[in-house]
C-alpha cells in the first residue's frame, strides 16, 4: 500500500534537512517509537502500538537506502516483527524536502507499506487516515523538539568492546492506539452515510 503525506517545519531547508537526517534526534518525534541500539548504520529498535485492548510492540531494524542532500531527499528501509509473532511490518519510505519561502520547509513523504497480522485488519480505507493522523503527531512532537521542548535521545556508551555499536537510552513510549487514530475516519464515513440516508428519505418522502 502507497501512502502519501505532507507537513510543514517551521525551519529553513538545510536545518530541517539536519535535524530530520540525525536519526537519534528524531526517533523520539515518532509516536511509539523507541530507538534501543546503533549498528555499523543499522538502527534497531521498537514500535509499540495498541489494537483495543492487547498492546505489542514490533521490534525491527531500519537503515538509509539513500541520503542526497543536494536534493534533500532521504530514502529508509525498515522492517518489524510482532513480539507475538502475529504479524510483520516493511516500509519503504521516501522523504523529500523543498523549501516553501526561507523560513519554512515542506516534507513530502511516500511510504511503500506492508502489514501482516492484526495490525492489517484495519483495512486499507482507514490506513491512509490513520496514517495522515500519525504524521500529524510526528510534525508537531518535531516542533516540540527543534524549539527545545522535548529531550533527545540519549545516544549512551559503545555495546561491550564493539565500538560500532551503541546502546540508546529513551524512554518508554507511549503505544501507538491505532483504534483511536482511526475513529475519526471513520465516524466521518459514518456521518456521511447518516448524511446520504437522510436525502434519500427526504427525496422519497417528497415523491
Amino acid at each position: 500500500m502507497e501512502l502519501i503525506n505532507s507537513f510543514e517545519v517551521a525551519r529553513p531547508i538545510d536545518e530541517a534537512w539536519a535535524a530530520l537526517t540525525d536519526v537519534e534526534r528524531v526517533v523520539p518525534c515518532l509516536p511509539g517509537a523507541r530507538l534501543q541500539e546503533v549498528n555499523d548504520g543499522e538502527y534497531r529498535g521498537v514500535v509499540r502500538v495498541r489494537l483495543g485492548r492487547i498492546t505489542t510492540e514490533f521490534a525491527g531494524a531500519a537503515t538509509i537506502a539513500e541520503q542526497n542532500a543536494t536534493d534533500y531527499k532521504v530514502v529508509v528501509n525498515g522492517q518489524g516483527l510482532d513480539a507475538r509473532g502475529e504479524g510483520t511490518a516493511e516500509a519503504i519510505v521516501t522523504a523529500k524536502l523543498e523549501p516553501i519561502n526561507d523560513t519554512t520547509t515542506r516534507v513530502l513523504v511516500d511510504t511503500d507499506l506492508t502489514l501482516s497480522g492484526r495490525v492489517a485488519q484495519l483495512g486499507k480505507g482507514v490506513l491512509p487516515e490513520v496514517s495522515t493522523n500519525l504524521m500529524a503527531q510526528f510534525a508537531d512532537n518535531l516542533a516540540a523538539m527543534l524549539d527545545g521542548q522535548a529531550p533527545a535521545a540519549d545516544l549512551g556508551t559503545p555495546w561491550g568492546d564493539d565500538r560500532a555499536r551503541r546502546r540508546v537510552e529513551m524512554p518508554e513510549p507511549e503505544a501507538i492506539d491505532l483504534l483511536d487514530a482511526a475513529r475519526a475516519p471513520v465516524l466521518k464515513r459514518l456521518a456521511v452515510l447518516v448524511v446520504v440516508a437522510l436525502v434519500v428519505r427526504w427525496w422519497w418522502q417528497r415523491r
